[in-house]
């Protein structure tokens, strides 16, 4: 039987919690998530895809109707996609490098981004929020970098909340806007994080 989820009315990160909670507590199972907004649905979608279910949603009179599934098929994806040198993850959050000098920062931020694009060893996310988020919008002076690190299958996650805060939304260039229940989440399943 199909476990209904309405989240219709409920603000970032409501959404994405009730649905973790709910497979939480199963091993094999199929939810249905309405969702009012397509915020909300991108980030259940972001959701379902982190933790190998299998998903799908169709939009209808302004809702959009989930059905995310978790069991075997759903078990072999996870297995298949777990790098075996570990997750490590790079957390952004500010858009200069130390403290001191801004100028300095700001050639140290966009050297150590060219250095990581070009390590032998990069991560599997790189995350941005507070003023970090100013690095992944038009004009940004490591979007090269981001590029190559994106083209090398580095997940780009930049929080939403932070660029609405600097009314930067529309002016995004790379990677996916995300919310801070995923970014914790990124953070909590990482073998190794590096807070720059």
């Amino acid at each position: 039987m199909k476990q209904l989820i309405d989240c219709r009315g409920l603000n970032c990160p409501m959404p994405v919690i009730n649905t973790k909670k709910y497979f939480d507590t199963i091993e094999l199972g199929v939810a249905e998530v309405i969702v009012d907004n397509e915020i909300a649905k991108n980030n259940i979608v972001k959701f379902a895809n982190t933790n190998a279910l299998e998903v799908s949603f169709i939009e209808e009179d302004g809702n959009f109707k989930l059905t995310l599934i978790k069991g075997e098929a759903a078990l072999t994806l996870e297995e298949n996609t777990t790098d075996k040198n570990g997750k490590f993850t790079v957390v952004i959050g500010q858009d200069k490098l130390g403290n001191g000098d801004d100028a300095l920062g700001e050639i140290l931020i966009k050297g150590y981004i060219f250095a990581l694009s070009e390590a032998d060893v990069i991560p599997t996310d790189i995350l941005f929020f507070n003023s970090g988020v100013k690095l992944a919008v038009e004009g940004s002076v490591v979007l090269d970098s981001l590029k190559a690190l994106e083209e090398k299958n580095v997940r780009i996650q930049v929080c939403g909340t932070c660029l609405d805060f600097y009314n930067l939304k529309d002016k995004l260039a790379i990677g996916e806007i995300s919310n801070m229940y995923s970014i914790v989440e990124t953070m909590n399943s990482s073998d190794k994080v590096v807070n720059i």
